[in-house]
Parts: C-alpha cells; sequence; structure tokens
C-alpha cells in the first residue's frame, strides 16, 4: 500500500478515504484495479480498507468490525460528531443488549440530528470532559456512555452494563452519580439514575446481577456479596452471595465455567472441584442455593420460595464457617 495510504489507516482505525487517495496521487482507475485485484474493499461510499483488515475484523467479531464501520462513517460525514450510546459501549467491550447488537452507528453532535444507512447521529449536548479522543476520532467516556445508554434501556439491561464497568474499574460510583446529576432535566434520567443506584461492581457476571436485581425485587434481604469463607483449618472457598446469620451460600452458576474452563482444568474437572467445594460448605454447616440462568425469567419465584424457606430456618448443623470480604468487597466499601 502507497505509504500516504498506510498513514492514513493507520491512524484512521484501518480505513482511508478518497480524500487519502487524491493525497497519495491515485486516480480513480487506480482505485478501481485495486478493487477489481481483491486488494481493497469498498466500506462506505468513498471510504476503503484493505481486505485482509476486513477479513481480519469480521474474523475476530462484533467490536473489531464495528470499529471499523464508525470510522468509515465518520469519515464519511466530517464534522466532530462523537461516537456515543451503544456504539460506543461496544467498542468499550460493555454487554449489550440484543436489541443493540446490530450494525447500526450511533453518534452524538451538538449540532445537528440526523439518520443515514447504517447510522443515526443525536443532537445532544457534549461537555469536553464526557469525551475522550482516539486518533482522529471522538467517544463518550465510560460515565456518559452508560448514562446515556441507561436512559433509552431497560432498567435491567443498564445495571448490567454499568456493573460490568464498576467491576472492570472503568468507572466510579461517583462519576455515575456525577453525571446523572448533570442530565436532571434530560429525557429517561430517571431511569438511568435508578440504575446507578443499584449497580454494583462486586457482580463478576450479568447472571450475578440479574439474580441480585431478583433478590431485591423479591423483598428478600441483600446478601453479602463476593465473600471468603473459612473454615477451623483455613480457606474454604469464594462464593458469589453469603447470608451469615442463615448459612446461606448462594452460587450464580452459569455455563461458561463448564463450556469454557480457565486454567487448564477440563470440564469433568472443573464439575469434580466445584462438587468438592459444595460438599465442603456442607460438611462445616453451610447450606448452598444455585441459580443458573433460568431460573432467573418466569420461574424465579420458585428459587425465591427457596431461598426464603432456607433464611427463615435454621442450618441443621452448627454452621463453623466464618466470612472475610474479598479484596474486591474491601475496595468496593472503600
Amino acid at each position: 500500500m502507497h505509504p500516504v495510504l498506510r498513514a492514513a489507516a493507520d491512524r484512521q482505525w484501518g480505513v482511508f478515504s478518497a480524500s487519502d487517495v487524491r493525497r497519495a496521487g491515485l486516480q480513480p482507475t487506480d482505485v478501481q484495479s485495486a478493487l477489481r485485484r481483491g486488494e481493497w474493499d469498498r466500506i462506505r461510499r468513498g471510504v476503503y480498507v484493505e481486505r485482509g483488515a476486513l477479513a481480519d475484523a469480521s474474523r475476530r467479531g462484533g467490536n473489531a468490525r464495528h470499529r471499523l464501520d464508525c470510522a468509515a462513517v465518520l469519515l464519511c460525514l466530517g464534522g466532530h460528531p462523537a461516537i456515543s450510546h451503544a456504539s460506543a459501549a461496544r467498542l468499550a467491550g460493555l454487554p449489550l443488549p440484543t436489541a443493540e447488537r446490530g450494525a447500526l452507528v450511533t453518534l452524538t453532535d451538538t449540532e445537528q440530528w440526523r439518520r443515514g444507512r447504517g447510522y443515526a447521529v443525536l443532537r445532544a449536548g457534549l461537555a469536553a470532559h464526557h469525551v475522550r479522543d482516539d486518533g482522529p476520532f471522538s467517544l463518550t467516556g465510560t460515565a456518559r456512555t452508560l448514562i446515556d445508554c441507561a436512559r433509552g434501556w431497560s432498567l435491567e439491561d443498564a445495571v448490567i452494563a454499568m456493573d460490568a464497568a464498576l467491576h472492570a474499574g472503568a468507572v466510579t460510583p461517583e462519576e455515575l452519580r456525577a453525571t446523572v446529576l448533570e442530565q436532571t432535566h434530560w429525557h429517561g434520567i430517571g431511569t438511568a439514575a435508578r440504575a446507578a443506584g443499584l449497580a454494583d461492581g462486586r457482580a463478576e457476571s450479568p447472571l450475578e446481577t440479574l439474580g441480585r436485581l431478583r433478590i431485591l425485587g423479591s423483598g428478600l434481604p441483600l446478601p453479602e456479596l463476593q465473600v471468603d469463607l473459612h473454615g477451623p483449618r483455613g480457606f474454604v472457598a469464594r462464593v458469589d452471595a453469603w447470608y451469615a446469620d442463615a448459612a446461606v451460600v448462594v452460587e450464580f452458576d452459569g455455563r461458561v465455567k463448564y463450556d469454557d474452563p480457565f486454567g487448564g482444568r477440563t470440564a469433568a474437572q472443573v464439575l469434580w472441584d466445584e462438587k468438592r467445594r459444595e460438599d465442603e460448605i456442607r460438611d462445616l454447616g453451610g447450606r448452598v442455593l444455585r441459580v443458573v440462568p433460568a431460573d432467573v425469567g418466569a420461574s424465579w419465584p420458585v428459587k425465591a420460595d427457596r431461598l426464603r424457606s432456607l433464611l427463615a430456618t435454621r442450618p441443621p448443623v452448627p454452621p463453623q464457617l466464618r466470612a472475610v470480604p474479598s479484596a474486591r468487597s474491601r475496595r468496593w466499601a472503600g
């Protein structure tokens, strides 16, 4: 590739424009030849990408390909809109609702509102501290992105995204609250404020977030989150949730730990380790309630009744377990 185009592509997230082609001294016939030979692909009118770069982004999936689409739209539009809402959340690696996983590029501009093929530009104020630059392009920062999304998403989807960002250290509760206060009169800010109030950085998965919200919605007391249980001989297990008075452990059990185990273990080894771990908790007087993805849907009342029953009864064996907040829990508590 011509050095001018290589520099432009490196600066512009992998894409280059017809203006870049002209600066390189190439002619329209050179563009047509490159497209015909399969060296380049046209990603939007007047915006190109090397075929190998496009194939690599498509192979890596949503975030990488969406990044190319965002860059292409911005080069076509000109001006200085910022990547925002679901697009900014996707590029930040935050979990998205199913309805937001399409190819639509979402932008915010202080001066214009418009829609076009594959993109939407929303008009809104953009304070300087709400925007960060990445090369020639701008994106809303994590706090602004989360609050913008929460104003249009369901409460549960907003809390899931906020929990993930808090857990990753990408945002603080104070930043979320400050951003809410800056948008007090904006449409949907009530949902965003409620989501920020419910968010908790100790959640390690969307299932843990949904489980916590289901417990809260059932009128049950919230458990301690992410605690280390110790017995007479020391550490026993890290658990997702713990009710000390009733000696009840709640484990939010998704399939990923079995389908994609970490640490070089097989799924069978993970299952065996989980069984041994649970047996030790029970031997020391604890009781374990497992919550799987299917439980947080329509069948949640059954699981809630089981948890309510456990909390209302004393454990059959005097518990010998002591909870110690994990390092993450201590950081969250301040």
